[in-house]
This record gives structure tokens, C-alpha cells and sequence, in this order.
């Protein structure tokens, strides 16, 4: 008896006006600004949970000046505002309990109906709202494949990618709001990972900076680096470098540092204890110890709050939660490799806390205060109470049609063709831990610069250069040098960008041009009309 062949499974294909991959803050405003204008779009998102680092455990915001943030970006923040209106909202902390801290305004904003600070679920929460009110079509857990045979290149634009499961996405107009930029690098663009040397942009603060301490996060006094201490011949103690320090201003291959943004609880009843993690070794936090030694005492200097007794808590200090020279590889590193990478900054991580928590080495006025913290109970439940998101601080940067650099972000210069604002500090942390000429230990990569005024963010540096591709931009790996990323790189901006990368893409589409030939002035009305700030003037 003949049987039938197996019958082929059929590939998927889907279609849209705007295919936007990631599950960004960046994504979601883009996506939606495309609903708002009247084309199709879907989100490939590799991630389950949308909305990144902002509903990741990031709720202590980095606003600087808060009247640059426009458009949907504000929109986000007055949601929240009107969810902590809600006494529901409140259930761990009355509301005149938590005080207004926020960074550099006031946590909750009257005046604007805007709330700043906030718990990684309540932003979620709006994410998600924004995606069911605008029937966002979203495909999660998708990831690019990103083999030669991923992406289907036609006359400089892109006409579909595939992803891992064998779906392809066809569109008119592509935007990766990625933090690694992975659609970008497929796609062919040229881009950067790295420090550029100070010479290559007339620069001050890229490249190394040795010496250089502009926040708190460097060793203060003499800490010996050695198991044996003063002794070089019983070997660096764990999470050191034996590389040699490069001179400073020189370019290299590092990237400022990721940590993940803990929300920690202090209420008895939605404190989870620190779990001591797998293959735990409390030797690797010895340095921490030496730091502890010399009487520092600023370990909780950056447990923000947030509302109903929890933090947004960042690294701070010399030795923290920032994971220093373990993830030089992650930008350009295979999915199982980046994956490694975020499973070793977690018990890294977690044995840091666990540390605080339990060794005797800890000093009993850091470790008692200590033990009445824990992970959030109600905070990343499907996830061991542990964030969903690593802190990409920084990963690829497409080298596109107009490169942002120091002078632009410090307010120091008109750029061109403006399409949103920044206002935030160059903000780069440590890069390497090494050992001094001296033979001591010592940080380097910290840098904190403030700008003179808000700036603009030009048009050119979401855009890759035309002969690259005609049909992409990039609001989140955007067109810039490392130290002017770090001030670029913070949430309410890749929101401003997603939303403007968004309106390029609808007009380009309705004006039968490339986003490279859409005429500026066309851009820019649209962009006004959504209440999107632009330049200093207008933002005032």
C-alpha cells in the first residue's frame, strides 16, 4: 500500500505597512504613532514583556530637563500619573507616605499631571494598554535570524526578514528599536562598537579616561588587588584585568558596563530574601570587602524609591552591581552567547547581594539594614522576582547620515534637521578594573558631563546612509559616538526617537521617497502638530 508523502509544513508570511522589531519603549511609541497615522504596522518582538528597560526595573527616570520630553513619550508618563491617582495604586505605602523624590524634578508632577518614578508593573501596564487601545499587532518571543539567508535585500531596501521560526515579515518601511541594533547590522549598515579615540571626532571625554572620576564609582583610597595583599605574586583577585591601562583618550573595543535595575521591597510582606544563587563563591566579592575595610559606607546610596516601599536600585560606589569588563563581546555575540552573558551578570548579581546579606566579612551596619531588603514579591513574577531585562546601556551605534557627537549633546551646537531632544548628562559608566602603575586597584570609564543647555537630535542620526538602505531607521542604536550616547541613551528619549522614526517612516511611505529624501520641513510639521520638542525655543 502507497502512503502520502508528508505533507510540507507552509512558511508564514505577513505583511504591513511598517515592521518595527523589538519590544522596546521605542517600539511601542513608534508602532503606535504608525496606528495614529493611519498605516498597518506589526511588532516582531524577541521579547515577551514590552516596553524594556522602562517596565525592567529602570523607574527612577533619568529626565533631566522635563520639558523636552513631548509627544507620546509625556503621554507615557501622564499615564502613569493618572494610575497612581487610584488608591488601588497604593497598596504596600500610603500615597502622602512615599515624598515626591525624583531626579532632578519632582516624582509626582502636579502641575503637568506627570508621575516620573514609578514600579516596573505599573509601566508595563501602560505598555500594554497602549498596545490594546491601538490594536497593536504583536508577535513575541520572535527572534531575527540573523544568517545571510535572514534578510531579503531589493535595489539598497529591505523587502523582508525572517525569523527563527521560519516566519517572514514583509514591509514598506523597517525600524529596529532594538538595544543591540541587530535588524541594522543584518541589513548591512556600517556602525560602531566601542570607544572612538578623543581624535577622531575632535573629542574630550571618548576614549580612555584614567584618572578621571566625575561620579562616586572609583576606589577613594589604596585597595591592594592581590589575594595576598601587597603581594603581585599570589594573583589578582577575582574581577580584576591583568590588561594594561591604554593611554588616555585612545580608542578600544569596551563598552560601559550593564548591571541589572533591581526593585527591591523593605515591606515584611513582599520581600523576598536574597536567594543565594547557584555555584556561589563568596571569595569573588573579596575586593568588596577591602572596600568595606577602609570605612566606606555609601552601599545604599542608590536605592532609589519608587512607590509602596520599593527601589529602583543602581549600581553605586567602587565595587557594585555594575558587572565591570564582562560584556565587551555582548553587541556582536550570537543569541546563546548574549545569553550566557545575561546569566553571568545575574549570579553575579545575586551573589552580590547575597554576600551583603549573609557574609561575615560585611560590616553589621551594612548588613542589618540589608536584610530587611529583598526582590519585590509582586514584581517580575514569572521571572523568580528577578528583572526580565539586562541594562543595555550601550551595544551597537550605526555610523549613519549625520553623527551625534560631544559638542552636540553638551548644547554646544545647532544640528541639523532636529527631531527630538535630549537634556541629560554624558553619562558613561566604568569600562575596566585594572591595576595601577602604583599596585593598586582602580576604575576607569566613569564619566559624568552636563550639558550647557537641552539639544536637539538631528533627523540624520536615525537614518542609515541611503547607499546602505533605503528603508530603515534607527532610534535606538542611533548615529553617534559613544560619549555622546551617554547622554542619548536614556528611556524618555528612545521614546521621543521611536515616535519620530515612526512619522518619517508613514511620510516616506505616503510621499514615495526614502526617509533620506523626505523633504525636512514635511517632517517637521507633523512632528509639531503631535506636540514632539524640537528645539530649545519651542520646548520653553
Amino acid at each position: 500500500m502507497r502512503t502520502r508523502p508528508a505533507l510540507l509544513r507552509q512558511a508564514v508570511v505577513r505583511h504591513s505597512d511598517v515592521i518595527v522589531y523589538g519590544g522596546t519603549s521605542a517600539a511601542v511609541m513608534a508602532a503606535v504613532q504608525v496606528k495614529k497615522m493611519g498605516k498597518s504596522v506589526i511588532i516582531v518582538s524577541p521579547d515577551v514583556h514590552l516596553g524594556g528597560l522602562s517596565s525592567g526595573g529602570l523607574g527612577f527616570t533619568d529626565t533631566g530637563n522635563k520639558e523636552v520630553i513631548g509627544g507620546l513619550a509625556r503621554e507615557f508618563y501622564q499615564r502613569l500619573y493618572q494610575h497612581y491617582q487610584t488608591k488601588d495604586a497604593w497598596k504596600w505605602q500610603k500615597q502622602e507616605e512615599y515624598g515626591n523624590k525624583g531626579q532632578g524634578t519632582p516624582a509626582i508632577d502636579g502641575t503637568s499631571r506627570t508621575m516620573w518614578i514609578f514600579e516596573p508593573h505599573a509601566a508595563e501596564q501602560v505598555f500594554e494598554d497602549f498596545a490594546n487601545e491601538y490594536k497593536l499587532t504583536i508577535y513575541r518571543n520572535e527572534w531575527l535570524d540573523r544568517s545571510a539567508k535572514g534578510i531579503t535585500k531589493r535595489a539598497g531596501s529591505i523587502r523582508s526578514f525572517r525569523t527563527l521560526s521560519g516566519t517572514t515579515y514583509e514591509g514598506e518601511m523597517f525600524i529596529d528599536a532594538t538595544y543591540e541594533g541587530d535588524l541594522m547590522a543584518v541589513a548591512g549598515v556600517n556602525y560602531h562598537v566601542g570607544r572612538e579615540a578623543n581624535s577622531v571626532y575632535g573629542e574630550t571625554w571618548n576614549g580612555v579616561q584614567a584618572g578621571v572620576f566625575q561620579h562616586g564609582h572609583h576606589f577613594k583610597v589604596n585597595v591592594s588587588p592581590y589575594k595576598t595583599p601587597g603581594d603581585p605574586a599570589s594573583g589578582l583577585l577575582p574581577e580584576i584585568s591583568s590588561e594594561k591601562i591604554a593611554a588616555n583618550g585612545t580608542g578600544d573595543r569596551k563598552i560601559q558596563t550593564y548591571c541589572f535595575r533591581m526593585c527591591l521591597s523593605n515591606h515584611p510582606d513582599n520581600r523576598v530574601p536574597f536567594p543565594k544563587p547557584e555555584a556561589y563563591n563568596a571569595d569573588r566579592y573579596e575586593l568588596l570587602a577591602r572596600v568595606f575595610a577602609t570605612g566606606w559606607r555609601e552601599t545604599f546610596d542608590k536605592y532609589d524609591p519608587i512607590p509602596n516601599r520599593k527601589t529602583d536600585t543602581n549600581n553605586h560606589g567602587p565595587f557594585s552591581t555594575d558587572y565591570i569588563g564582562k560584556n565587551y563581546d555582548y553587541p556582536e555575540a550570537t543569541y546563546e552567547r548574549r545569553k550566557q552573558i545575561i546569566k553571568d551578570h545575574e549570579l553575579y548579581q545575586k551573589g552580590l547581594m547575597y554576600f551583603l546579606s549573609n557574609d561575615p566579612r560585611v560590616p553589621a551596619d551594612v548588613q542589618k539594614p540589608m536584610q530587611q531588603w529583598g526582590l519585590a514579591k509582586d514584581e517580575f513574577k514569572d521571572n523568580g522576582n528577578w528583572p526580565h531585562q539586562l541594562y543595555i546601556r550601550e551595544a551597537r551605534r550605526m555610523l549613519g547620515v549625520f553623527v551625534m557627537k560631544e559638542a552636540d549633546a553638551l548644547g554646544k551646537t545647532t544640528v541639523p534637521e532636529p527631531i527630538g531632544m535630549g537634556s541629560y548628562a554624558l553619562d558613561a559608566h566604568n569600562a575596566q578594573r585594572y591595576v595601577k602603575d602604583d599596585g593598586f586597584v582602580q576604575n576607569e570609564g566613569d564619566i559624568g558631563v552636563h550639558p550647557d543647555k537641552p539639544y536637539s537630535i538631528a533627523y540624520g542620526s536615525i537614518l542609515p546612509k541611503e547607499n546602505e538602505c533605503k528603508n530603515l531607521l534607527v532610534p535606538v542604536c542611533v548615529s553617534s559616538s559613544h560619549i555622546a550616547y551617554g547622554s542619548i541613551r536614556m528611556e524618555p528619549v528612545f521614546m521621543i526617537l521611536g515616535q519620530s522614526a515612526a512619522t518619517a517612516a508613514v511620510l516616506s511611505i505616503n510621499n514615495k521617497v526614502s526617509p533620506q529624501q523626505l523633504p525636512y520641513e514635511t517632517l517637521s510639521k507633523v512632528l509639531l502638530s503631535d506636540k514632539q520638542r524640537l528645539t530649545l525655543n519651542a520646548a520653553n
